[in-house]
């Protein structure tokens, strides 16, 4: 009772503090209102913890709460003494791709043949869909070059592992998204140079061969290393075990304070529009991605993970090929946008499929509580 007396409380503090930095936004002094913006937002993040149906938003309003931060106090994220803090994306990035790894084994991809007609639909999907998304919505808007050629490489990005947690919250097929995440991410130092240079290279010059050995250092190598840990000390080092998804949460909150802290003049400028086609690029993800499954006549279940898997793009990764690229300011701006936003979209994509199951699973819980019923 007491615990939820305190987090109404903070959900209180957080209106308030919005109220002010409102009354603050409508007086002209929007530029001194960053403090309760940045409250409302981390305020709200911890109460949401408080309540069950809004749990899955913690790490998203959260990381809007970064942004804000980043998009207020730009220097606080910029460089230290001399150090800039752009230099530590692509190992935040393998220390993230470390996780991965050690969350795998190769039980994971056994999946692969148990059921290769999904699999095969999910990553077809992953590396068609999503690309050609992302040159349509780059071809019909007049950003500059380099931040057209972001939003290309975002849709030719792989699956991203927050996918599996969606899918599991939405109650769909767990072990496929996770398929699907692995064979994408394996692909992507192959498969992104390649679509990066066939859709992208009317925007800017494309290096094949030193944006491929980029990739792999940032995904083979460190992913190499996390199964090997799996297999080797899994469990015998449970304090690294169970701080993981911790540090791979601190990893991508600190990636997207640096790209919006880098690119901040360019977000006040196109930040609208940019929001606008990075939310149109993550929801016709999720119907193209439904529908594509549907018409391989895959499950219901099978359809809901693969449109999942196929709107949640690994905005870390790109985050780090745009540092490979040298344009983390530009490049990797609609990277930074789009992990918020996807946050937000595939939660509720989730939580709305979580509370209507599909049929075979509705009549499934059915004859269970049919059986407790009976006693048998």
């Amino acid at each position: 009772m007491k615990g939820t007396v305190f987090f109404k409380l903070l959900t209180g503090i957080s209106i308030l503090s919005l109220f002010i930095a409102l009354y603050m936004a409508y007086n002209g002094n929007i530029a001194a209102a960053g403090p309760f913006v940045i409250g409302f937002l981390l305020l709200l993040a911890i109460s949401f913890r408080g309540f069950p149906l809004l749990r899955g938003l913690t790490f998203t309003t959260t990381i809007l709460s970064v942004v804000a931060t980043a998009l207020y106090y730009p220097q606080y994220f910029k460089e230290y003494n001399g150090f800039e803090f752009a230099a530590l994306i692509t190992p935040l990035i393998q220390v993230i791709m470390f996780g991965m790894g050690c969350s795998m084994g190769v039980k994971d991809f056994i999946a692969l043949a148990k059921s290769p007609k999904s699999v095969i639909v999910g990553v077809f999907s992953q590396y068609t869909i999503m690309p050609l998304l992302g040159f349509a919505l780059a071809s019909f808007t007049n950003f500059p070059s380099e931040i057209s050629a972001g939003i290309i490489l975002l849709g030719c990005a792989p699956t991203s592992v927050t996918a599996s947690v969606m899918c599991y919250l939405a109650k769909a097929n767990v072990v496929l998204a996770i398929t699907i995440t692995s064979i994408t991410t394996l692909l992507a130092p192959f498969l992104i140079p390649f679509l990066m240079k066939l859709l992208a290279g009317g925007f800017i010059e494309i290096n094949v061969m030193e944006m491929m050995w980029g990739i792999i250092k940032m995904v083979f190598i460190p992913i190499g290393a996390g199964l090997l840990f799996n297999k080797f000390l899994s469990g015998k080092a449970k304090w690294l075990d169970d701080s993981m998804p911790l540090v791979s949460m601190i990893g991508v909150a600190f990636i997207v304070a640096i790209i919006m802290a880098a690119g901040r003049d360019s977000i006040l400028n196109i930040g609208l529009e940019l929001i606008i086609v990075v939310l149109l690029m993550i929801l016709f993800g999720f119907f193209f991605g439904y529908w594509t499954a549907r018409l391989f006549k895959l499950s219901e279940s099978d359809c809901r993970t693969i449109a999942i898997t196929t709107g949640t793009q690994n905005a870390g990764l790109v985050s780090g090929i745009a540092k490979v690229m040298g344009k983390i300011a530009t490049v990797g701006l609609a990277t930074a946008i789009c992990g918020p936003i996807m946050g937000f979209t595939s939660s509720i994509l989730a939580s709305y499929w979580n509370s209507n199951l599909p049929k075979s699973e509705l009549k499934e819980e059915s004859i269970e509580e049919e059986v407790s019923a009976l006693g048998v």
